[in-house]
């Protein structure tokens, strides 16, 4: 133990007291091993490495270290030794791992990370330490950098980049916009640093100027994780907190909770449902699914407060001759768990705000219980879905978004949340698809679309709107009439088929802390675009996917990012340039805003209804050749834990193509390294190549493939080739015929043409928050100006109406400070989205000016169809600031203006 003994006399700052006190001067320093202990009066504080880019930092304002969390948050420390020394550099210890150095500033006690460079600052206090043992409080205070962005906090239902937010770290299980879900004490920074409170205290995160992190209680325990890149960061914030769950394969796919025994005397709900009545009545459901050719996995029958079973043994055996595993929902605990999984065949839990609605602590207990009862009574996986989880939570369950609404608003502000709870390693956060209150055919449509895309999805009935007529109000689905049945097919035919991906990406984020579902942030870091709210409105699903959800009643969808590389739409097989914003793109109701990265590989399964419906034969890898990339194929038995001890298979593909023009595209597809029950000893695999251009030749090996004229005589051969130009651009389709999976084999498309990128011009949504009002000319008090520019597709401007006076016919008008100048090129305009009609506009000018006492001529003028749906009015760019729009009559034939959001678009 190496020690060194200060002079300094004892800080009356650095004494325990009652009242609020800040860590004072350093008054003795100490090391034993990679544990250092520094002590500031009453006070101590200790760092400790458990990797080069690891440490804890605790705080102890009486000197006397303790853990009430007992290692449950931290459940992995010891990562072997670690070599860390200290320096005495005069003003402060440097204390250093091959990784960090962290300055212990002495007078007062205050700390400074670095780079192990000793000159990169990751992030340095503005004050030491504080507490106050009153108000049961410590607080950490940074100095925040120039362009320095924050992420985290948990599953947060709101917008994922957190500069200047205040966010609360705590539960309140109201599930509205900016409260938080599933909180977690963890953040981290584009400076390079992770940090996790080892708490259970509730806290709130302030990423002002000063940024202030504070919790709900006297001791300071945190733990700290550098890194060069945010996969870095979150790679070691869950090797320490526990790596995200696998799910099964089933899990990956459509759930289904409602009470499906509404004759219990206890159930709270309508006694009266039709074929709601006793628990086998699911089975019903499940034949529809089945009838209705509708991709679906498993379903929870007794999801309502007093609902309970019956016949729950047959019922599982029942739905898994169906193809469905079956769950249960809990609001008073897990007393019969060992018979529910052990006797009767459950493999799911999701727990309910009556149980384990205090939180912290309790709630993060039942989640473990309910873990333990699957996992303790079965061969099965963990498979639970809970609200107010805590970091940790990712290793155990599925956090999902509460009780919600069907509606635009709910369905906006779920995207960024969603995305976001994958930045706290949250590998699987999801929301009721529609919610469970209101909704309509529309909403749903376009909630089920975009969250096809993550790894996990349910639907939830019984409250909503009579569905599919009255005595109903059904969810799921296969119960709506067209066209959202057949759209509702088609998204998770798709998403079957995309299992193989889904299921491999959640694989890397079982091993690695990374998530599938990603904020552009997380793969693009260094771009200033992705870094920050501009893009909460879509994401990367796995490597290969950009999804750009339709959060509106409109089928133009605007202000895509598309970043660096090439991007081709996956519907119609456009590519475009990045970066660049993409506007104006054509989105009617059945057609989600997706395009693949260039260089994407997307292993799929053949069509089928649930996993294990028919053979995993031929697979398919959907391949968009550009430039050198790869993909790893995970596979295992999909249901039970052998996996954790080696019981599964990789299988390596690598693309080789030119960077654009002409050239050879070579697909090498690895051995499946690995083995597990069931694993397929060949397949055949079928290849499909985005390419514009026809090869002169295809090669399987040293063999040349036979060219087929039409794609009918492909399908009806065992291997060859057919190229389509009509088909999105055109697609190359190689098949091989059946190949031992312990054997690789390589694929050469010769003389390809790949497809020319377009370039993208578009403008970004000038954002708002720099925005105001500085003229209406008529505004009810509730409803004035700004609510047409607050964000919020629920609030509106309106005139005045509840005036002595009547008030004045149209025209009326609303000016806007953008904030600074622009480009302004187009402007979108919300009509109300509460029902009403009053107030929309139909004839219309726009005006942009640098003035606003001298408008000029109208940018653009005309007149908007009477409906709710977003309308966008595109002209020549105009340079001003403020912006002008004027409504000439009101479609309603009223005398009044209203606007639920009034959106400029320019740079």
């Amino acid at each position: 133990m190496a020690t060194a003994a200060l002079a300094s006399s004892f800080a009356l700052a650095g004494s325990a007291s009652a009242a609020p006190a800040t860590i004072g001067d350093v008054t003795a320093f100490s090391q034993s091993g990679s544990a250092f202990t520094i002590t500031a009066g009453a006070a101590k504080v200790k760092v400790s490495f458990a990797q080069p880019g690891v440490f804890r930092l605790q705080m102890a304002p009486d000197g006397t270290f303790t853990d009430p969390v007992n290692g449950q948050i931290a459940i992995k420390t010891d990562f072997g030794p670690v070599t860390a020394s200290y320096v005495d550099s005069g003003a402060y210890y440097k204390i250093s791992t091959s990784a960090v150095t962290l300055r212990a500033y002495k007078t007062p006690l205050r700390f400074e990370l670095y780079k192990a460079d000793n000159s990169t600052l990751v992030w340095k206090e503005s004050t030491g330490l504080n507490w106050d043992t009153a108000a049961k409080t410590a607080t950490q205070s940074l100095t925040r950098g120039q362009d320095e962005q924050f992420y985290g906090t948990g599953f947060r239902l709101g917008e994922w980049a957190l500069r200047d937010k205040t966010v609360p770290v705590r539960i309140d299980s109201k599930w509205r916009e900016n409260g938080n879900a599933s909180p977690a004490p963890f953040y981290w920074s584009t400076k390079g640093y992770g940090v996790v409170r080892n708490t259970w205290a509730p806290g709130q995160y302030s990423f002002l100027s000063t940024v202030g992190l504070k919790h709900d209680e006297a001791r300071f325990d945190a733990f700290y994780f550098a890194g060069d890149t945010p996969k870095d960061i979150l790679n070691r914030y869950t090797d320490v907190t526990g790596k995200p769950f696998l799910a099964p394969i089933w899990g990956f796919e459509m759930g289904n909770a409602d009470c499906w025994n509404a004759s219990n005397p206890d159930y709270t709900g309508d006694h009266d449902r039709v074929d709601h009545q006793t628990t086998p009545d699911v089975v019903k459901y499940a034949q529809q699914a089945r009838d209705k050719d509708m991709p679906s996995g498993w379903f929870l029958p007794n999801d309502g407060y007093g609902c309970g079973y019956k016949d729950l043994t047959k019922v599982v055996s029942d739905l898994k001759n169906l193809g469905f595993k079956t769950g249960l929902w809990t609001s008073t605990g897990l007393a019969n768990i060992k018979d529910e999984v052990g006797v009767s065949g459950s493999r799911a839990v999701k727990t309910d705000v009556a149980w384990i609605g205090s939180g912290y602590k309790f709630a993060f207990d039942g989640v473990q219980q309910a873990v333990n009862g699957i996992e303790d009574n079965s061969d099965g996986r963990r498979f639970v879905w809970t609200v107010n989880g805590w970091a940790g939570t990712q290793r155990n369950a599925v956090v999902w978004s509460g009780d919600t609404y069907g509606t635009w608003d709910d369905m906006r502000w779920h995207v960024p949340a969603i995305t976001g709870a994958g930045l706290s390693a949250l590998n699987y956060a999801s929301g009721d698809v529609d919610g469970i209150f209101s909704g309509s055919a529309k909403t749903y449509a376009r909630d089920l679309q975009w969250k096809a895309f993550l790894p996990s999805v349910m639907t939830m009935s019984g409250w909503g709107p009579a569905n599919p007529s009255s005595g109903y109000s059904d969810k799921q689905p296969w119960r709506w009439a067209e066209p959202t049945l057949s759209i509702n097919r088609k998204y998770l035919k798709l998403r079957e088929r995309l299992l193989p991906y889904l299921y491999s990406t959640s694989r890397v984020a079982n091993e690695t802390g990374y998530p599938s579902t990603r904020a552009m942030v997380l793969e693009y870091p260094d771009d200033p675009v992705a870094r920050g709210n501009q893009t909460s409105q879509q994401f990367l699903a796995g490597d290969a996917f950009l999804v750009a959800p339709v959060t509106s009643d409109t089928s133009v969808r605007d202000g895509i990012y598309l970043p660096a590389g090439t991007w081709t739409d996956y519907w119609t097989g456009t590519t475009y340039q990045g970066p660049g914003w993409l506007n104006g793109y054509n989105a009617p109701l059945d057609t989600l805003p997706l395009f693949v990265k260039g260089g994407g590989i997307v292993p799929m399964w053949p069509q089928m209804n649930y996993a294990g419906e028919k053979p995993a034969t031929p697979i398919t890898f959907d391949v968009y050749p550009r430039g050198n990339s790869s993909f790893s194929l995970y596979e295992d038995d999909g249901n039970t834990r052998a996996y954790q001890n080696g019981a599964f298979a990789k299988q390596q593909v690598d693309v080789t193509a030119p960077g654009s023009g002409s050239g050879n595209v070579a697909v090498k597809v690895g051995a499946s390294n690995g083995t597990y029950t069931g694993k397929q000893a060949g397949r055949a695999y079928e290849l499909t190549m985005h390419v514009s251009g026809a090869p002169s030749s295809v090669t399987l090996g040293t063999t040349t493939l036979t060219k087929y004229s039409t794609k009918a005589d492909l399908d009806a051969a065992t291997t060859g080739w057919f190229h389509d130009p009509a088909d999105r651009g055109g697609v190359l389709t190689v098949k091989t015929g059946s190949q031992p999976t312990s054997a690789g084999f390589t694929v050469t498309a010769n003389g390809v043409t790949l497809p020319a990128a377009k370039s993208i011009t578009g403008a970004p949504a000038i954002a708002k928050a720099g925005q105001s009002v500085v003229h209406t000319d008529s505004a009810e008090s509730s409803q004035t100006g700004a609510k047409a520019i607050d964000g919020d597709n629920a609030t509106m401007w309106h005139t005045a109406w509840s005036n002595v006076d009547p008030d004045p016919a149209p025209p009326h008008e609303i000016q806007i400070d953008l904030g600074a100048r622009y480009d302004v090129d187009a402007v979108h305009y919300l009509p109300r989205q509460d029902g009403g009609v009053n107030g929309r506009i139909g004839q219309y000018e726009v005006y942009v000016s640098n003035s606003t006492s001298n408008w000029g001529t109208a940018v653009a003028t005309g007149t908007w169809a009477s409906n709710a749906t977003e309308k966008t009015v595109s002209f020549a760019a105009k340079t001003g600031r403020y912006l002008r729009l004027r409504a000439l009559t009101d479609l309603s034939g009223g005398q009044y203006t209203s606007a639920a959001e009034i959106t400029a678009i320019g740079i």
